[in-house]
């Protein structure tokens, strides 16, 4: 049975004490094996969120368990073991001269034997489709390579979780498209507890749950299926749905949909067998 494997209980926090409260009484859970999406606009308390469960802030208030270790400064060490996190912008985690110097710098810190070194090398960089370019440059990489190179660094020193934080908001559609199949090929691979924290529905179509903030609480905790029917009360919290489901939508009061389309594979095929049995 799954077991909750992050857990934040009554969560608050705020940057400074003359400021307001970033989060305010957050309270949710992650079980293992679960794709977890953090979904808000800008200034929502998302990406604290992601800081808070890597120990690079503590809470004001309440308590937050990363696989069973409550998140301290104490702590915070012990925690990052068990943690990966993938930022904004892959530029601000390069420090190697080549992609395998890179993806070997975590492991380097934590010890590891040379030949499992290169081992784990070879196999982060062949889960995000990047074994070509061992040797190159990390600065001369697109967006999106460079951005999974970074997600290739992380799954090198083998966390039980790891935080995409905004780990697309600088690509350009291209290389957001990449970025998702790697995410997706991933939780199919390695069924690794997956975080992503993003401001883009279109992310969230792979995710099992979804966990919507506005100002700093939690406004709604459902499924990408069943988030795609708010289509209204999203637009007034400051976030748009995808254009396959803004298609459903407005066909709901002439086609007979078994359930929400996630993709638009999906809907082809609903308009088609409902067409199909005119």
């Amino acid at each position: 049975m799954a077991t909750d494997q992050v857990i934040f209980e009554n969560v608050s926090f705020r940057y400074a004490e003359d400021q307001p409260w970033v989060l305010k009484n957050v309270s949710f859970s992650i079980r293992q094996d679960e794709w977890v999406a953090i979904l808000g606009h800008n200034g929502s308390g998302k990406s604290t969120i992601a800081k808070l469960m890597n120990g690079l802030l503590f809470p004001d208030e309440g308590t937050i368990h990363v696989h069973g270790i409550e998140v301290t400064p104490e702590s915070v060490w012990d925690v990052r073991e068990k943690v990966g996190m993938v930022f904004q912008n892959p530029d601000n985690q390069f420090v190697g001269t080549t992609v395998r110097d890179d993806v070997a710098f975590g492991l380097e810190n934590r010890g590891v034997e040379r030949e499992t070194m290169f081992k784990r090398i070879e196999e982060s960089l062949a889960s995000v489709r990047m074994t070509d370019y061992l040797f190159h440059e990390p600065h001369r990489l697109s967006g999106g390579q460079k951005q999974r190179v970074a997600i290739a660094g992380v799954l090198a020193i083998q966390p039980d979780l790891i935080i995409l934080d905004e780990a697309t908001a600088m690509l350009d559609p291209r290389g957001r498209k990449e970025i998702m199949m790697t995410v997706n090929d991933l939780r199919e691979e390695t069924k690794v507890n997956l975080v992503s924290i993003t401001h883009d529905l279109n992310e969230i179509v792979g995710a099992d749950r979804v966990i919507v903030m506005n100002g700093g609480e939690i406004w709604l905790e459902t499924v990408p299926r069943e988030l795609f029917k708010q289509e209204e009360a999203l637009r007034e919290i400051g976030l748009d749905v995808p254009f396959t489901a803004k298609v459903t939508n407005r066909l709901k009061d002439t086609v007979d949909f078994d359930q929400q389309p996630l993709t638009q594979k999906e809907l082809l095929d609903q308009l088609w067998t409902f067409h199909s049995k005119q």
